[in-house]
């Protein structure tokens, strides 16, 4: 979310030739398949990415990543030896990645964005972001910008245009974004796997699901000067809203992350919050924060939903598109059960 509180197939003889659809259907993504199975990439490889056209030349040696989140999913493809400068961290990384994150250099302040300057003195042959703010003249600097320097970029598709709803968010389109990176470092088969292994953990949990009713829910991201910022539709958290069979009480709102007030979260009455655990740093960024302040707040402390202590915890990147989001599946499965 990043939200400061401070602001088809061809048959050859000896392989065979892929084209890929990146989100917008329009990705030239060239793959070769040998006799034996074996899939690799050809370069250079061109795709269109929010809009913009994309060529990698080849495999990408000296990534950067925005955020901490794009960070992990390149770990999670194998690809964290790679990634020589990463920024803008708001948790703490998963145990069982914890050791090879650790070994990123930080180019940015704590819970801020990479600068350009910074970003250049890394000297980058690929730059990955989950946010569009961060591709700005005053942070890591244009898109354009750094393609016209030889430095191919990336931006998920769930945040062409900042906060922005995007129309068909889902985890097919999380999923893609791992086909996409996978293709343009050469890995393939591990954007396969990654897939595969998240859509079980979507499926286990959909499969264990006991709800009783349309629970309402507010996602609860963060403030700013106090005022609420909560998930909209066409994002992560309305998908999953879908899939869990609960309403999200802001889904009329204009974009996918709003700024309310807490006299419509009082007026929609919530069953239950989802809150963002934040580490970063900012006023009321953790969830004990977050449940201090609606415990505190005159209004909010009257809320079945506060009063009963029904908040579901989540690390804040599982509200952003990440390797964690599938993971939010099955914690507001659990979490609802244990609260109802």
């Amino acid at each position: 979310m990043k939200m400061k509180t401070v602001t088809s197939w061809l048959a050859a003889s000896t392989l065979i030739v892929l084209t890929g659809c990146a989100n917008d259907g329009s990705a030239e993504a060239g793959k070769t398949q040998t006799k034996t199975g074996e899939v690799t990439t050809t370069y250079p490889l061109t795709m269109k990415n929010c809009g913009t056209d994309v060529t990698v030349k080849a495999a990408p040696q000296r990534a950067v990543t925005l955020n901490q989140s794009a960070a992990e999913i390149l770990i999670r493809l194998g690809l964290g030896d790679r990634i020589v400068g990463s920024g803008y961290e708001i948790d703490k990384a998963p145990d069982d990645i914890a050791a090879q994150y650790k070994k990123i250099p930080i180019l940015s302040a704590p819970g801020a964005e990479i600068k350009h300057e910074a970003l250049l003195q890394a000297q980058p042959d690929f730059v990955y972001s989950s946010f569009a703010s961060m591709f700005t003249p005053d942070q890591s600097g244009e898109r354009a910008e750094l393609h016209k320097l030889d430095v191919p970029t990336y931006l998920t598709e769930f945040d062409c245009a900042t906060h922005q709803t995007v129309a068909g968010a889902d985890f097919k389109l999380l999923f893609e974004e791992y086909r996409d990176l996978a293709t343009i470092f050469d890995v393939p088969s591990a954007g396969e796997k990654l897939v595969t292994e998240q859509q079980a953990v979507i499926d286990k949990a959909l499969a264990a699901k006991k709800i009783d009713g349309t629970p309402k829910v507010m996602w609860f991201y963060s403030t700013y000067a106090g005022t609420p910022w909560a998930a909209g539709p066409g994002g992560l958290p309305q998908h999953i809203c879908g899939l869990v069979g609960v309403k999200n009480i802001f889904d009329d709102a204009e974009t996918k992350w709003a700024e309310v007030s807490w006299d419509e979260v009082a007026a929609r009455n919530p069953d239950a919050i989802i809150l963002a655990d934040l580490t970063r740093g900012e006023p009321n960024d953790t969830a004990q924060e977050k449940i201090d302040l609606l415990k505190k707040d005159p209004l909010t402390s009257k809320l079945d939903a506060v009063a009963n202590n029904r908040f579901i915890t989540i690390p804040g990147r599982y509200m952003d598109p990440s390797h964690g989001s599938v993971h939010a599946v099955p914690a507001l499965v659990d979490g609802l059960a244990a609260i109802q």
